[in-house]
């Protein structure tokens, strides 16, 4: 049976979709000996061949012994073949098509792990977030969203791709908007000089939403790395930050220093000294009393960045702090709490960790009486400040996690 017009076409298509002859013939075969095998009366093993050159189907019953080898072999090409061959090439096309689409795409997006995409928001429920990314889609799932961060059908998003997982469906591409590499790729759009090679992220920690802090160093002694990567009263910065919607950025001078890295790491804020304990790997940050706010940040957020940046626990204690200490004053376990009544009607200093209550004679006897807040109805002189309660366990606080 000769089909020189069904080969050639079979060519063509195979050279649209990038898939060789030579595979949709083999499972050309392969699908017409199971259709042979369906057919009433015919051998229990069975070869199909198909000319390359001319098309011509032919179809060999086959007789085995028990270690496989032929026996005997016969031509047994059923005379209708010809529409099964037609029905059964139409499947096997198809399907081979199908998977050459599905293998095509695996491949474009298999080692971009780490990679930016832009895609177009489609669909968002409290799961995930699908992204048009053209030919395929990416998910967005939720432990990979900026919290209280927004996706509008149809908005233009930029994403880290951090998964591509091969599926029967075709690839499944997993993306973050939370993971600290989509930073380092939004300024390597905007840094020339980072693309190239010249500036680079030493490290970088994140708090989605909120703040990151990236260490970059500079390979060329003449080309300023902080500068490079804000740009031009802050252009290039601005465009990444744009695009993270608001999270504030901070970039560092990398510095090979431990000591010299982490009171960099913890601007704003002016770090007086840094002493370093090797064995534990905690950094000691002594720090001005008014900077002591500063240098913990909100919530304790700028020393935890800190510490992950420079892999240090870091504890920040103000000057006064560490000159009692250095001379030798110990604070009383109940140093942190609050003046109550009890129920004798008596003024007492209630611990905040809790424990016994202690009465104003205990209270003026103790070192640390100097260090406790004032009675409410003791005299206390106008001009003398109350101790803030932000910086109440300041050191707690403080500690990177």
């Amino acid at each position: 049976m000769a089909n020189a017009d069904f080969l050639e076409a079979l060519r063509q298509i195979g050279q649209e979709k990038g898939i060789p002859v030579d595979t949709l013939l083999d499972a050309l075969a392969n699908a017409l000996v199971a259709a042979y095998k369906r057919r009433p009366g015919s051998a229990e093993e069975a070869v199909v061949t198909i000319d390359p050159e001319s098309g011509e189907i032919r179809v060999y019953g086959q007789e085995l012994d028990d270690e496989g080898n032929v026996l005997r072999e016969w031509d047994d090409t059923p005379h209708d073949f010809g529409r099964i061959a037609a029905q059964t090439a139409k499947q096997v096309l198809f399907q081979r098509f199908r998977e050459a689409e599905r293998d095509v795409k695996y491949e474009e997006y298999a080692g971009r792990e780490g990679d930016i995409v832009t895609g177009i928001v489609q669909q968002t429920d409290n799961r995930y977030t699908l992204l048009d990314l053209g030919r395929v889609e990416a998910i967005l799932p939720q432990a990979e969203q900026v919290p209280f961060e927004r996706y509008d059908h149809g908005a233009r998003l930029k994403a880290y791709i951090v998964e591509v997982r091969k599926t029967t469906k075709g690839p499944q591409i997993v993306v973050s908007r939370s993971h600290p590499g989509l930073v380092k790729r939004l300024f390597e759009l905007e840094v020339p000089e980072m693309s190239s090679g010249v500036v680079e992220i030493k490290a970088a920690a994140r708090e989605p939403g909120h703040r990151t802090k990236l260490a970059v160093w500079s390979n060329d002694p003449n080309v300023d790395a902080v500068g490079a990567c804000v740009g031009s009263r802050g252009s290039r910065v601005r465009m990444v930050t744009n695009e993270l919607r608001g999270e504030k950025v901070d970039v560092i001078p990398y510095s090979d220093d431990p000591a010299e890295l982490v009171k960099r790491a913890l601007q704003p804020a002016r770090v007086k000294e840094v002493r370093l304990d090797e064995e534990t790997g905690v950094a000691v940050v002594v720090v001005h009393d008014f900077q002591l706010s500063l240098a913990i940040g909100k919530e304790g957020q700028n020393a935890r960045l800190a510490a992950r940046l420079t892999g240090w626990r870091i504890d920040i204690r103000s000057e006064t702090q560490v000159a009692e200490e250095d001379a030798g004053y110990v604070e009383a376990d109940w140093a942190e709490g609050e003046w109550i009544e009890s129920e004798s009607g008596e003024m007492v200093w209630q611990p905040a960790g809790g424990g016994a209550a202690v009465s104003v004679e205990e209270w003026s006897r103790s070192s640390a009486a100097a260090d406790l807040p004032a009675m409410q109805d003791a005299p206390v002189g106008e001009d003398e400040p109350l101790q803030d309660p932000d910086e109440v366990g300041s050191s707690e606080i403080a500690q990177g996690t």
